[in-house]
């Protein structure tokens, strides 16, 4: 065994490049055990725990929490300890990605891709995955059909999860002051809000150290201490003319030009900041979409004045698109532009655009042509409670076959939203008004909803996607 080991960040995801430290859970000159929590690390998907592939000594760790860190690069180098447990040499520990649904046109399904290895060497391809193992990333956890459910593991003497550490480091809440209200003393994501709010764990001046740049490393210069008080903080060169601490605002860049300012509360600061996480990968796929996809967009509105009482809107659109998805098979489909082929699918998985303050989630809904209107409901509620708290697997946010945007819950009529490949169709419901409305004798005041759909024209006909708005509106007419 060499002296050192150099650990270089496993692919996360399925194919993401690249994963934001959250934090670390070892400084340099720890020691560690193997398959102990080393970092958490948040990616488009998930914050993920990623444990120690040695045990020994951690000698350099490779970024500061906010920093991006490119898949395959080096994460960790350290200096095993011989007389601690190590793993085989040859011991596989990495993790195959299922892709939810098989394609089920009667064709013979995919071949799974090659397996990805968590070795000291990065992302080496191990031989085929026979099946999806139990959904680890990295560390030594037998391949099964199992679910295992994120668990909560105590740093520093707190126990909370990998993504309710993450939202208190976003929210400045030191966790060590929050009070636990989880099973075993477990802080949760209402516990790290609450305190937010009110205030009562804001990260103490000592806890918080000198102030870091993640790209750079450098902490701020101390000035020596005034009146006997506490020492105060000098901003690096270059930032004089900007501000006198991270308190006070001003109309000065960094250069010292004038800048815009924003409401007080607003984290912005006039300078570039790096997307990360969920923004980032987001802004690669609205990129990709745009560069693939050739959109056209068809609206009208659905005429919902025989409602009963009762019906639930989310509940009525997802239907409507079942129903459309079954008269016009063409838009409930996947197409590859590379290949020229498209899959019509028999089911109707449904992503659901959920917006959140770091981006743009997609879960999906599956089968939601076999789901009545209670599981309909409960399994989006389901779905938003995940991605709020983070706990969404992967393998939810991808897969599905059609989306749904429901953009009118803020604001807007009409839209032009993006079809992300493979998929061909989105569908976007706006906020519903009353309007007048000839009828027999006279007018009446109706209420209506907007819809757009969007449909990728090199799949899908113009007549295909009239065809479908006009299955969605007949079954939006209905009373129940």
């Amino acid at each position: 065994m060499s002296d050192t080991k150099n650990f270089h960040l496993p692919d996360l995801g399925e194919g993401l490049p690249d994963a934001t430290i959250v934090e670390w859970f070892v400084k340099e000159g720890d020691v560690i055990r193997l398959d102990e929590p080393l970092v958490s690390m948040e990616t488009a998907k998930a914050v993920v725990e990623v444990p120690s592939p040695v045990s020994g000594k951690v000698l350099k760790l490779a970024g500061g929490p906010g920093d991006v860190i490119v898949t395959g690069s080096v994460l960790a180098q350290f200096a095993p300890d011989p007389n601690l447990p190590q793993r085989a040499e040859a011991q596989d520990t990495g993790h195959s990605h299922g892709g939810g649904h098989a394609a089920s046109t009667g064709e013979p399904a995919p071949a799974q891709p090659a397996k990805v290895v968590a070795s000291d060497e990065g992302g080496e391809l191990a031989g085929k995955a026979e099946r999806s193992d139990a959904g680890t990333v990295v560390g030594a956890m037998q391949s099964s059909d199992t679910v295992h459910s994120e668990q909560a593991v105590a740093v520093g003497g707190v126990r909370a999860m990998p993504a309710v550490r993450a939202l208190a480091r976003k929210l400045g809440v030191d966790l060590t002051r929050v009070r636990a209200s989880g099973p075993d003393g477990t802080v949760t994501m209402s516990d790290v809000k609450s305190a937010a709010a009110n205030g009562t764990a804001a990260p103490s001046p000592a806890a918080r150290g000198p102030a870091t740049s993640p790209a750079s490393g450098r902490g701020e210069q101390v000035s020596p201490v005034r009146g006997g008080g506490e020492p105060a903080l000098l901003p690096p060169a270059g930032e004089g003319a900007r501000r006198a601490d991270e308190g006070q605002r001003t109309p000065l860049s960094a250069s010292g030009k004038p800048m815009r300012t924003q409401p007080p509360g607003v984290s912005a600061s006039g300078q570039p900041e790096q997307l990360k996480g969920v923004r980032r990968n987001m802004a690669r796929v609205m990129a990709d979409a745009h560069a693939k996809v050739v959109p056209t967009t068809l609206t009208d509105d659905a005429d919902i004045h025989a409602w009963l009482p009762g019906n639930d809107m989310t509940v009525r659109l997802v239907r409507a698109i079942v129903s459309a998805s079954k008269t016009v098979p063409a838009l409930n489909a996947w197409f590859d532009g590379e290949s020229l082929t498209r899959t019509l699918h028999p089911h109707v998985d449904i992503g659901i655009a959920v917006d959140t303050d770091d981006g743009l989630f997609v879960p999906a809904l599956r089968n939601a042509d076999m789901l009545d209107a209670r599981g309909i409901r409960e399994g989006v509620n389901r779905l938003r409670q995940q991605v709020e708290a983070r706990s969404l697997p992967a393998s939810e946010l991808s897969g599905y076959t059609i989306s749904l945007s429901n953009f009118g819950m803020f604001a807007g009529r009409y839209a032009t939203p993006v079809v992300v490949p493979p998929c061909v169709a989105i569908v976007a419901a706006g906020r519903a008004r009353h309007q007048i409305t000839p009828v027999m004798g006279g007018f009446e005041a109706h209420k209506v909803i907007p819809l757009s759909v969007t449909f990728d024209h090199r799949a899908a006909t113009g007549g295909e996607a009239a065809r479908f708005l006009r299955a969605l509106i007949d079954d939006l007419g209905l009373a129940q």
